[in-house]
């Protein structure tokens, strides 16, 4: 064969392109096509939890198709990959953590692909509870991958080293995701923060994010949420330390202590059941999303702590554990769902005075959280907020620190990887834009090496 003609169809078969299907528009419904020849690879299938938190509670249960969440708004609109012929091709589904907007599209939209389901323990584990608890099915076979592993991933000409390698986030087992192509490594880093002194698992394996970058690293692909701050993200024991300080520096001896936050954040609700002990109080969580993520934790064996925890669930558990906290509030710490004045959650509900725990005067009302910066999440929060102050608690807000990453946290991991081209996501324009302004700043060409991109785009690599 001629050399010209061959080098021809080596590029055709092994060109390479991204395809940025959900998660750059908004925050949410995360999911990336990495194309490499006759194969497909995707990150992430995640929700777009806005739209369904503003679905009223009942309609909310009723919506369990593929079709009825498409109609929400709530699925990445993955359909792109039909009309360019590339859904035959999706050979994987890797999932980089086990937030909503990362997984929670999964049980929706799997089967349409002859492709595994591929994540950490606790995000498959929590994968299993979701569908379980929803009465769903999906054919496609589930994978563990421990953090700091690889996977093979079977392509129609070659396979496909996968690789999953810790990153610390706000929940367990969270990963950024390495596959490595003809033209090098494509990471995919949604979503990352640098935390240094995690309170619970391990650092982020610096080694092998500088080994792939000596390797040559094609694309990042990286979470932009916070790019705008100029700032490092603070560590997770930052946020023990607040939580501290509330707890053991107020005046509470007789007062309910109600705290609210993310039920995925492990890390998080192992410190509060410490303090809670440290006390003398006896931690309750209430909620089902707080018992499904509890329960994943316990069954990769990551909750060593439940033990000290009382979960209930449903309304009359619940009614019950709360009637017991009225008659005696100082023995309690409540943990509870709705942090982001979530209608139909239990502190909405606590606040509506719809059920059995009558707040008043001096009462602590925690957030150990911060708000989403979306409109339907800022407005539940406000009215929330409202509620509470009829009752003159004492509210603490944001006893939080994020799990996203600031400006300073992207400058170090784009230095510490060195892509050929950096894909800003997780976020709008201006989000995104704020990430491709620093990688400018740091000597990539706009359009050439950095590229912002929309839902339905595509990055040819190879041009």
């Amino acid at each position: 064969m001629h050399l010209g003609k061959a080098i021809k169809l080596y590029f055709l078969f092994w060109n390479m392109k991204i395809h940025t299907i959900g998660g750059y528009n908004e925050v949410g419904k995360n999911m990336t096509a990495l194309e490499v020849g006759e194969d497909v690879l995707l990150f992430d299938c995640g929700l777009f939890l806005p739209a369904i938190v503003a679905v009223e509670e009942q309609e909310r249960e009723r919506i369990p198709t593929e079709r009825g969440m498409r109609n929400l708004g709530a699925l990445p609109n993955d359909l792109y990959l039909e009309k360019k012929n590339l859904k035959s091709k999706v050979r994987a589904i890797l999932v980089s953590h086990a937030h909503l907007d990362h997984v929670g599209a999964v049980p929706y939209l799997a089967e349409r692909y002859n492709a595994n389901v591929y994540g950490s323990p606790f995000t498959m584990e929590v994968l299993k509870i979701l569908m379980k608890d929803n009465n769903q099915r999906i054919k496609n076979k589930i994978i563990s991958v421990e953090p700091n592993s690889s996977v093979t991933v079977r392509g129609k000409s070659r396979d496909y080293k996968v690789e999953f390698l810790n990153m610390t986030h706000s929940t367990l087992q969270s990963t950024c995701i390495a596959v490595h192509t003809p033209e090098g490594a494509v990471i995919y880093a949604n979503d990352f923060k640098l935390d240094n002194a995690p309170t619970f698992g391990e650092k982020p394996n610096y080694k092998r994010m500088k080994e792939l970058s000596k390797m040559g690293v094609k694309a990042l692909v990286v979470d932009c949420l916070y790019a705008p701050d100029d700032r490092k993200t603070p560590s997770e024991k930052i946020a023990r330390g607040l939580l501290e300080d509330v707890l053991f520096s107020t005046e509470n001896r007789n007062a309910a202590i109600v705290i609210t936050t993310f039920s995925s954040h492990i890390a998080r609700l192992k410190t509060i059941t410490e303090f809670g002990s440290r006390l003398g109080r006896e931690v309750i969580f209430l909620g089902r999303s707080l018992s499904k993520y509890m329960q994943a934790a316990k069954n990769v064996g990551k909750a060593s702590f439940a033990k000290n925890v009382k979960i209930f669930t449903y309304r009359k558990q619940v009614e019950k554990a709360l009637q017991r906290v009225s008659k005696n509030k100082k023995r309690y710490l409540v943990v509870c769902t709705g942090h982001q004045g979530e209608p139909g959650s239990i502190l909405d509900r606590i606040a509506r005075n719809q059920l059995h725990l009558q707040l008043s005067k001096e009462d602590h009302v925690i957030f150990s959280s911060k708000t989403i910066p979306t409109p339907t999440s800022e407005a539940n929060r406000e009215q929330l907020n409202k509620r509470l102050k009829k009752f003159q608690v004492r509210i603490f807000d944001n006893v939080h620190v994020s799990g996203h990453g600031g400006r300073e946290d992207l400058r170090d991991m784009i230095n510490l990887i060195r892509p050929e081209h950096i894909i800003p996501s997780h976020g709008d324009l201006k989000k995104t834009t704020a990430g491709a302004e620093l990688a400018v700043e740091m000597g990539y060409k706009l359009n050439k090496t950095v590229h912002l991109m929309e839902n339905g785009g595509v990055l040819d690599t190879g041009k």
